[in-house]
């Protein structure tokens, strides 16, 4: 188990754990949907393999991506913790993948065992929503730019700060990568041509080379 939310848990401890948290393991195809806007939101996912990604439409239809959420990662775990009944998101595979689910309610309420990894698992549990509130703060500050250009490039210079290199690739294409910065793709294209032919980056599918800052 790599998951942060088992970190400093005794490997003997884990199943006896994941057995009080009814814990149970489902494979996904890459589009399928794993839980459905409206479904009981009960569960924390844990990714084991692949990555999904987190839907909302709008009145209109209009597809957001909130979220990509890679392995090892958890996802339902803020609508758990905050006692909502059900999901306001759909949550599908970006690709093929196996996830863990587990109960909350069980997760969030300690046992009459007085067990130590349950406090463990809960104060692991925190440092993952409060960074994932970071993670939120970070996709605010790309949308609020005013301009495709500007979304574009601090999405992009922040993805090359996180890999420690200008040459990266993204957990989109070129669709979900507009749904995530909330931009008309068709626009986004543009604004990738223009930025190729000044020289500022290269980019091929999902993977982009940035070549030299913005003026």
């Amino acid at each position: 188990m790599t998951s942060t939310l088992f970190q400093n848990i005794l490997p003997e401890d884990i199943p006896v754990m994941l057995k009080r948290l009814n814990a149970y393991t489902k494979s996904y195809q890459k589009e399928e949907y794993i839980k459905h806007a409206g479904d009981p939101a009960d569960f924390i996912g844990i990714i084991e393999s692949g990555s999904v990604h987190i839907l909302q439409d709008d009145y209109y239809g209009n597809r957001n991506i909130t979220a990509s959420i890679p392995p090892d990662s958890l996802f339902g775990e803020a609508f758990a913790c905050a006692g909502i009944p059900y999901l306001p998101v759909d949550i599908v595979a970006a690709e093929d993948c196996t996830v863990m689910f587990l109960n909350g309610k069980t997760l969030l309420n300690t046992c009459d065992n007085s067990c130590t990894f349950h406090h463990t698992l809960i104060r692991n549990l925190l440092g993952i929503v409060a960074q994932k509130n970071m993670y939120l703060n970070q996709k605010i500050k790309y949308t609020s730019r005013k301009t495709t250009r500007e979304k574009l490039m601090a999405y992009l210079t922040d993805q090359a700060k996180l890999k420690r290199s200008n040459d990266f690739t993204i957990p989109f294409n070129r669709q979900e990568l507009a749904d995530y910065l909330g931009v008309e793709r068709s626009a986004m294209s543009a604004e990738l041509g223009k930025l190729t032919k000044l020289g500022i980056l290269r980019t091929q599918r999902s993977h982009f080379t940035l070549l030299k800052p913005l003026d």
